[in-house]
């Protein structure tokens, strides 16, 4: 399993690279969704991504619509990980193609909790 983390926080990017090497994933990073972008056409491994909304050049939202509109990339999946809490982002995010949405803050056990419902990592 590859996961690609993008969020303009080096920090959360650790965070999450760091939760799911322990998990013993693959991690690669990327700053935004035009480098995201980059990253999965060169990157045919990736299987997730784990994407904040608000970020500089591409934010998450127009990503999430570019990598849904691709049908080559139809297999991976997507989880919001963003600070955005108002439902109508959430439901905008789903209907977009999202398979699942996660607010910051989290703790470790969240995100595994997201990660195991989407099937992306298996159960203990």
């Amino acid at each position: 399993m590859r996961a690609l983390v993008v969020d303009d926080s080096r920090t959360v990017r650790i965070i999450i690279g760091n939760i799911l090497r322990e998990l013993g994933v693959d991690v690669v990073e990327a700053a935004n969704g035009v480098e995201a972008l980059e990253r999965i056409q060169q990157d045919q491994d990736v299987d997730l991504v784990l994407l904040d909304w608000n970020m500089p050049a591409m934010n998450g939202y127009d990503f999430l619509c570019t990598v849904r509109s691709r049908k080559e990339l139809d297999r991976v999946r997507i989880l919001m990980v963003t600070s955005e809490s108002e439902g109508g982002q959430v439901v905008k995010a789903l209907s977009a193609g999202a398979n699942e949405y996660l607010m910051k803050p989290f703790n470790k056990e969240v995100l595994v909790a997201k990660l195991r419902l989407m099937d992306a990592i298996p159960e203990e």
